[in-house]
């Protein structure tokens, strides 16, 4: 394990990689209230069936994100970190809003992605998917930490899953800090909006898109608006999970195999 900070002229980004494979493999988390950097070594447990074939790469959002940034900008961001740290050809999955910087990535630099993972995650976001962000933003505005990480456990997580670790949600949510929920904020904003549903055919690289029945904050249809967008490709497949919440990602037993087997065909 190795956890390091991009310094560019602009910005700093904090990530981490694992893994002694030959294959890069960009990792992108979604929407979160602490950095991901803070979970490395969980992260780097839950990927173990990658490290024999994939150097694995984890990025945090910018450490300083400004006012009013957008998807486009995270996704501008992450690709000049990928580039400081001398990735050239990666694998690329991204999860939720992870998903939204990774498909920007795939239409504007396809040369740099060899294939591509989608989990969870939309290529548009009207006012109604938008809803459920909005009440976590409100939140996040009125500090009330505690409501913020119930509501967004709840959402993200299937029930039994949530009620099993409500305590710890809690005992987490008294240790953030006003500027992560300013991050978080400023990242949850710059998902209104978001659209780029008619440039997915300017993605030529295979595309994995994994969707939740269910789902809580995006609904079921973002990903089949995704497989929309893809049909008649014979280089895209669509794979959706059922009871595991939108999170499924992170609680499916089966996902890092499912990925692994798809950047390995």
């Amino acid at each position: 394990m190795i956890k390091n900070t991009v310094v560019t002229d602009k910005f700093k980004m904090n990530y981490f990689c694992f893994g002694e494979g030959k294959k890069d493999l960009v990792i992108l988390p979604g929407l979160s209230l602490k950095p991901v950097c803070n979970f490395a070594e969980a992260v780097e447990n839950e990927y173990s069936i990658m490290k024999k074939d994939f150097t694995v790469y984890v990025f945090d959002r910018r450490s300083d994100l400004p006012e009013n940034c957008s998807i486009k900008d995270m996704a501008e961001d992450t690709v000049k970190a990928i580039e400081a740290v001398g990735l050239k050809s990666i694998y690329l999955f991204g999860a939720s809003q992870g998903g939204m910087i990774a498909q920007l990535i795939a239409v504007e630099y396809p040369g740099l992605v060899r294939k591509l993972i989608i989990g969870s995650s939309a290529s548009e976001v009207d006012d109604g998917q938008f809803s459920v962000i909005g009440e976590w933003i409100k939140k996040a505005k009125k500090k009330d930490k505690t409501g913020l990480f119930l509501d967004f456990g709840e959402k993200i997580y299937a029930k039994d899953f949530f009620e099993s670790n409500r305590d710890a949600l809690i005992m987490l949510a008294e240790t953030v800090t006003d500027e992560e929920l300013r991050n978080f904020i400023i990242s949850a904003e710059g998902i209104e909006g978001f659209n780029i549903t008619s440039e997915l055919h300017k993605i030529m690289c295979p595309v994995l898109a994994i969707g939740v029945y269910g789902d809580k904050v995006l609904g079921e249809n973002a990903a089949l608006k995704i497989a929309g967008a893809f049909s008649g490709r014979d280089n895209f497949t669509l794979f959706m999970y059922h009871d595991y919440g939108h999170a499924a990602f992170d609680t499916a037993p089966d996902y890092r195999k499912r990925l692994y087997d798809f950047f390995m065909e």
